[in-house]
């Protein structure tokens, strides 16, 4: 084996165990949305069922908590890229020896922790609201103590700086010498920017809007101090954590994941399509015709992809509407119980066991003869009660003269069985 061969399978190895650990995770939380079991797991596996999703549907902090956080992450949006792209073009305008500090002023904010700028925004507005004179009862003084308005802003302070990076990297590649031409041309700035910088960073506008929105929509630390009266999706995900969660998280998971993959092949066959077509405009490549596929899938694998994942799709949906685990989480409860049932009998069979087995390894109360202890009384009372105490004179092996008179044992006799007979006693 070369030594190349080698290094391709340490590289495959590599990617097998980056991806696994990178998507592991998400693929057990998907499929921990279609396990019965009221507690998100994949094993012990009880039943496959649709139910999670119904119960997502139905839980109305969930549909709020997406509600707000779609309003606020289009408010941040706006914002964010409209400040992003205008640092961006001032970054290219300043002076050199500015430009540096500039920069840094404008990063700044990513690297303040999202706790101090959630705390900052709320005190600033509510500081600058009062500064006006704005009341709680007037129309400012509401606006200033809105939950929605004062998130916008708290994650746009430092969202708009990730949009800003996104543009600068676009602009690196911009001629400014054509903007310059239009101006020679008698354009104005508005016609140079409307006409020439904006179509040209259209691009990294769509990149940067999709950034901020996703940004805007996962953040909990800013949020859960501006958002006030309100609750986003994290809010609400992080209270359930906290109090307990079901799989409809999971099933909420999964939905995410789905609608982020199939908008990824959307666009990656869309964009393969656009250059397919510009090659063939430029008479790099010809257009294929009489084939099975469609015309937008030929030569399109992220588009084939698309087609099918949306066909079992449709399929899952269909399914899940005359699909019914009743009958299998029946058996799951029976089985369950004959399992407790079972082990009720396994530890009460352990306990006889282990009680006869302390029986028979227990104290003889009455003890034994000291013959058969060595001299030594046993048992509880000493050995009073063995059977040897209990006889006569008769009974015992010491001579006469050597027995007490009043006769043996620990009574002296008395139990003896001459004793106890009427007319040898009398």
């Amino acid at each position: 084996m070369t030594s190349k061969s080698l290094i391709r399978i340490a590289f495959g190895v590599y990617l097998i165990i980056f991806f696994s650990y990178l998507l592991g995770p998400l693929v057990v939380m998907s499929l921990t949305a279609f396990n019965s079991s009221g507690f998100p797991s994949v094993s012990p596996w009880a039943c496959f069922t649709f139910e999670w999703f119904n119960v997502l549907w139905n839980d109305s902090a969930i549909r709020e908590g997406i509600f707000y956080s779609v309003i606020i992450g289009l408010g941040t949006v706006a914002l964010s890229v409209s400040m992003g792209l205008a640092a961006s073009i001032v970054l290219t305008q300043v002076w050199a020896k500015f430009r540096s500090t500039y920069y840094t002023l404008i990063i700044a904010p990513i690297l303040v922790p999202g706790v101090v700028l959630g705390i900052s925004t709320l005190v600033f507005w509510d500081r600058f609201g009062a500064f006006l004179g704005a009341g709680d009862g007037s129309m400012l003084g509401k606006l200033f103590h809105n939950g929605i308005f004062l998130t916008i802003l708290g994650q746009s302070s430092f969202i708009a700086s990730y949009a800003m990076l996104v543009f600068v990297a676009r602009l690196q590649r911009f001629d400014p010498g054509l903007t310059e031409a239009a101006l020679d041309l008698g354009a104005t700035h508005t016609q140079a920017f409307r006409k020439i910088l904006l179509p040209f960073m259209r691009p990294a506008i769509a990149s940067a809007s999709v950034l901020a929105f996703l940004a805007s929509f996962e953040n909990y630390n800013t949020t859960t101090f501006t958002i006030l009266d309100y609750k986003t999706l994290t809010v609400v995900l992080a209270q359930k954590v906290r109090l307990g969660i079901n799989p409809s998280i999971s099933a909420l998971a999964f939905i995410i994941i789905t609608l982020t993959v199939f908008a990824a092949l959307a666009f990656e066959a869309y964009r393969r399509n656009q250059a397919r077509q510009e090659a063939v405009k430029q008479g790099k490549a010809k257009v294929k015709s009489g084939g099975i596929l469609p015309s937008f899938m030929t030569g399109n694998p992220a588009a084939i992809v698309f087609v099918l994942l949306a066909f079992v799709a449709i399929v899952m949906i269909g399914t899940a509407q005359k699909y019914s685990p009743e009958e299998c989480k029946i058996q799951v409860r029976e089985a369950k119980q004959a399992e407790i049932q079972r082990r009720i009998k396994e530890l009460q069979e352990q306990r006889l066991i282990k009680s006869q087995s302390e029986a028979r390894q227990g104290p003889d109360i009455f003890g034994a003869p000291e013959e058969d202890t060595g001299g030594k009384p046993s048992g509880a009372f000493g050995g009073v009660f063995a059977p040897g105490n209990l006889s006569d004179d008769a009974d015992t092996e010491e001579p006469e003269a050597e027995k007490p008179s009043g006769g043996s044992g620990a009574f002296g006799g008395v139990f003896a069985p001459t004793n106890l007979d009427n007319d040898e006693g009398n």
